[in-house]
């Protein structure tokens, strides 16, 4: 393998993981308060289709390409942020059982996006192609051999990714809100007994965690298929959770296991290039990066410790 398509890999596993990267870090937030969701995939599918909505009416407008795609992103995350107070309402106010709740946000997503673009688009499986983003290069880091295309040739959501992990780890571990989010994941009724507001605190680590979601589903709209249909989320979210719980619910952790699995994904394509693997079935390659996924999962029992009030509703009557 030469340097050409080694970087040629590594810039689109960048690719592949910056969905990936989002996703697993808004189940972070969700589960570091407490809340088990299983429904990244459908907030990811909310996501990607409220993306392509909103930037196919802004390049309708007038709007050009890039300010499409920004009004693109900003629907994903209003959007993500509104479907994700519905598994808060239900998980947390009503106190259903979380993982029943995600669950029911992926069936919901996946049914409701599919009536509502053939609805908007007369008829059609999939949205109106977009433009979306196109790769931003960083003046001077650019010209440096091999590095500099490979790191410093990205979609702006990439770099916006890389930030977000650094934010997202300081805002855990170095402020007071992460510390109050952390508390109520693992021991609610001593964070309350300090007057720490533990259902409010879980409704916006749920919230968080809807707007990250829908921003990973907008990555993929806006990136890698300028469009919107019913396989444009097909098996992300449930990867991004496998990232999030091989990270050991760590947003640096989370961001390098969304590299490895955006690394899987990005073997997969060029697999397909070489000769010999015409030879293997299509299905087979296809399923690389979720083989892995199960893969890593299994490896992770016992070695990850999640948050000790995950998935317990909380009571402040009964405390």
């Amino acid at each position: 393998m030469d340097f050409i398509t080694l970087g040629q890999i590594i810039n689109t596993t960048l690719v592949f993981a910056t969905a990936l990267i989002f996703a697993s870090l808004g189940g972070i937030f969700s589960e570091r308060s407490g809340v088990t969701n299983l429904g990244i995939e459908g907030l990811m599918i909310f996501g990607a289709f409220a993306a392509a909505v909103g930037g196919f009416y802004a390049e309708n407008a007038g709007m050009g390409a890039t300010a499409a795609a920004w009004v693109g992103v900003l629907s994903a995350i209003v959007f993500g942020v509104i479907v994700s107070l519905i598994h808060a309402v239900a998980s947390i106010t009503f106190k259903a059982d979380q993982v029943i709740s995600g669950i029911v946000i992926n069936f919901l997503a996946a049914g409701s996006t599919l009536y509502l673009v053939k609805l908007l688009f007369d008829g059609s499986g999939e949205s109106e192609l977009i433009q979306g983003f196109a790769k931003l290069n960083i003046p001077g880091l650019t010209d440096i051999p091999f590095i500099g295309n490979v790191l410093f040739n990205a979609y702006p959501t990439t770099y916006l990714a890389i930030i977000l992990v650094i934010v997202g780890w300081y805002t855990l571990y170095k402020t007071p809100f992460g510390l109050r989010l952390r508390a109520v994941g693992e021991h609610p009724s001593a964070a309350d007994t300090v007057g720490v507001k533990v259902n409010r605190l879980r409704y916006i680590g749920v919230m968080i965690s809807g707007a990250l979601a829908g921003l990973g589903g907008a990555t993929i709209t806006l990136t890698t298929t300028g469009t919107f249909s019913h396989n444009t989320i097909s098996g992300q979210g449930y990867i991004a959770i496998a990232a999030m719980i091989f990270g050991k619910w760590n947003p640096v952790g989370a961001f390098w296991a969304a590299m490895f699995f955006g690394f899987s994904q990005a073997i997969r394509n060029y697999v397909q290039l070489f000769a010999w693997s015409q030879s293997i079935p299509q299905e087979i390659i296809f399923m690389l990066p979720y083989l892995l996924t199960i893969i890593v999962l299994v490896g992770a029992v016992g070695r990850s410790s999640a948050p000790a009030a995950l998935g317990q509703p909380y009571d402040p009557g009964k405390r």
